[in-house]
């Protein structure tokens, strides 16, 4: 409760922080037309100098430009306040004459003047004429043009920095939220060098007009000072070029500090740190250099005619300074000697930790195949992966981990292998700058190449080159290139297993997203089952290839049975009827027709009672004959439907269905089978083929 009026304040301030900003805008604008009085004139320009010496101040401490973002529009803001000060002042001692009172305009006049008469007003005239031109020629110019380069190159290499970034989250050492994170900064560095690129503008012009205003003040002084004052030349002279003189430097001083943070903000691109901390590590490094300086000095020290009271104690200084920078870089030495001899030790096998864990997904390639994934010649197969990991969550409503993009020189130059975990799942073989053109099996004239399989699917397939391309598609063959081969390959590999992908981090992570927008389902669930149990059953779906992104349904349809039993295989044919929509609809031809092979009654029975309970779950068992003779059945009948140009989906009772899947996924992969109890009203179901097996 103490810092509540402290919160109301903050608040209060953020709110009308815009309000403020617009007022102050609207005042300096009226500047220039409303006379001010000298009071409010000097508090002005007090201001002004603050302002801009804080904002030199924030560039020497800021780390990175974007850090101070606001600066470009900054930049503007102090400019017009300069000039309508500049205007505001000019409008004052053209009118006032010897009896204007401003008093900081007079005090910087007498301070760079210094003496009276004739004498003074050329130094002052000088000084001010030598800073005008350190500002205009040296610091503004300089400033101006490494904007500009600043603005050219960032824009130049943006592509590149993209590129790279996309290369990282592809590749896995950087997750999706840094990758956007980085793009945004990208942006806003270019945004930042092309805003300052045309706000170095202001400071240039800035410098000009301030001329140009200075020799009007005296001109027109001296010309009102003598026809409207009745004063005399000299003594209008003297009046007004000091006056002119105060007051350009007034304006000046702060647009140099301003040119100077400008200058120093965008030569900043590179560092990381803030300029006193750059200075201060670049320059303590070598301590050679400064006992070379310390030797100069003492020699020039001794010479005749040179301060020996100042360069020796410099000399002096500088050996001292090199003397403890040498003590601090040798036990620096010792340290890291020291660092590295621990690493050694930690690195012994006896001292490896026994935990190592496996990429989920891994891509290794041959170093022939390197190019696909080298950002300098377009990195296509990066931005296929990152496409199919998207697809894959829309799909199946898996969220694939990041797939580790990686070179083994023990593999084949044109070689890639797919891991799971460290396993190999798959192999392929890709003749760079050849396409694959793939027999779907209805070609109408053979092509010539070299006869390969395609790695995705295992049809027959020819290596082809660019010339037969185009008569290779008209002759009906899928021809595709070497990303599109590996990111086929991959995608099949992740419907496949996508059971083996599921980890119970990766159902952890579901499950505590789902928690922020259905916290009442994900608590019901967790209640009764573990998040292995939940594992089990969303592999379970995943090995037959259903979409595990409706997980509410899901959740709530375990929720719902767990208490009447754990069992998966349980679990999974319940959860099949709550997605029985989903499910029928993914096999239902346009006419929401779904054509089926059935089973003879006497072979359902047979596999339903041939179950049997194993640690791993419930499995079939039936005698070697009969099962013999049920696959050579199912091979045959399956056949059959596929020549008619169906899809073969088998359906059966919800008892026998899991049995079925179960009996035949080793001699028939990916197999459809379907229960009763998932056939939805909306779609009709036509018998096709029975499989029965003679008793």
């Amino acid at each position: 409760m103490a810092d509540l009026p402290s919160v109301l304040s903050n608040a209060f301030l953020r709110e009308r922080s815009d309000i403020f900003v617009a007022v102050g805008v609207i005042v300096v604008i009226m500047m220039m037309i409303i006379p001010l009085p000298t009071f409010l004139l000097d508090s002005f320009m007090a201001v002004n100098i603050v302002m801009a010496l804080l904002i030199i101040l924030i560039t020497l401490y800021t780390r990175s430009a974007l850090d101070f973002s606001v600066f470009p529009t900054l930049l503007l803001v102090a400019t017009v306040f300069g000039l309508a000060l500049n205007i505001s002042s000019t409008r004052l001692i053209l009118s006032q004459g010897e009896s204007f009172s401003g008093r900081i305009v007079i005090a910087f006049s007498n301070f760079v003047v210094g003496t009276t008469g004739t004498e003074g007003l050329v130094i002052g005239v000088i000084i001010f004429v030598i800073l005008i031109a350190v500002q205009f020629i040296v610091i503004t110019k300089g400033a101006t043009r490494v904007a500009e380069v600043a603005a050219r190159f960032t824009l130049d290499a943006l592509p590149g920095k993209q590129m790279a970034i996309e290369a990282e989250y592809n590749s896995g050492a950087i997750t999706e939220e840094v990758a956007a994170k980085r793009k945004n900064e990208l942006e806003r560095e270019v945004d930042f060098y092309g805003a300052m690129d045309g706000a170095s503008k202001f400071v240039s012009g800035n410098v000009k007009i301030g001329i140009l205003i200075t020799v009007i003040n005296i001109v027109g002084g001296i010309v009102v000072g003598v026809t409207l004052h009745g004063e005399s030349m000299a003594d209008a002279s003297q009046t007004y070029i000091r006056l002119a003189v105060g007051d350009g430097l007034v304006t000046q001083f702060p647009a140099l500090l301003i040119s100077t943070a400008t200058g120093i903000i965008v030569t900043r691109a590179i560092s990381d740190g803030t300029f006193g901390k750059d200075v201060t590590d670049q320059f303590t490094r070598q301590s050679m250099i400064y006992w070379i300086a310390a030797v100069f000095l003492l020699v020039l020290g001794v010479l005749p005619g040179f301060p020996w009271y100042v360069l020796i104690p410099l000399g002096g200084l500088s050996a001292f300074l090199a003397f403890r920078l040498g003590r601090k870089q040798l036990a620096d030495e010792k340290e890291s000697m020291a660092e590295q001899a621990t690493t050694r030790e930690s690195e012994a096998p006896a001292e490896i930790s026994p935990v190592a864990p496996l990429d989920p997904l891994s891509l290794e390639l041959g170093y022939g195949l390197v190019p696909l994934v080298d950002r300098d010649k377009g990195a296509e197969l990066l931005d296929r992966v990152t496409r199919i990991r998207r697809e894959t969550a829309l799909d199946l409503g898996l969220v694939v981990p990041r797939i580790r993009i990686i070179d083994n020189m023990r593999l084949e130059p044109s070689e890639y292998c797919l891991k799971i975990r460290g396993v190999e799942v798959g192999r392929g073989t890709i003749r760079m700058g050849h396409y694959l053109a793939i027999n779907p099996g209805s070609i109408s004239e053979e092509v010539s190449g070299e006869r390969t399989t395609d790695p995705a699917f295992g049809l027959p397939a020819l290596w082809i080159t660019e010339e037969q391309r185009e008569s290779a598609e008209r002759a009906g063959y899928t021809v595709v290139d070497a990303p599109s081969i590996i990111a086929t390959h991959l995608t099949e590999i992740i419907k496949r297993h996508g059971a083996d992908i599921l980890g119970r981090q990766e159902v952890k992570g579901m499950l505590d997203a789902l928690r922020r927008d259905y916290p009442a389902v994900v608590d019901d669930v967790q209640s009764t089952l573990s998040v292995g149990e939940i594992q089990k059953v969303l592999q379970g779906l995943l090995s037959e290839q259903v979409s595990i992104r409706n997980m509410v349904a899901i959740l709530e349809t375990l929720a719902d049975y767990a208490p009447v039993a754990k069992e998966p295989s349980y679990l999974i044919e319940k959860v099949r009827q709550a997605l029985a929509r989903q499910i029928c609809f993914q096999y239902a031809d346009e006419d929401r027709i779904l054509r089926v092979i059935t089973l003879a009654p006497g072979l359902e029975q047979r596999i339903v009672d041939s179950r049997m309970e194993t640690a791993g779950g419930i499995v079939p068992a039936l005698p070697p004959d009969t099962q013999r003779k049920w696959i050579n059945a199912l091979t045959n009948t399956v056949r059959g439907v596929q020549n008619q140009g169906h899809l073969p989906v088998i359906l059966c009772s919800e008892a026998a269905r899991s049995l079925v899947r179960a009996s035949s996924s080793r001699e028939v992969r990916d197999l459809v089978v379907l229960s009763v109890p998932e056939i939805i009203s909306d779609i009709r179901v036509e018998a096709v083929a029975e499989i029965g097996i003679e008793e």
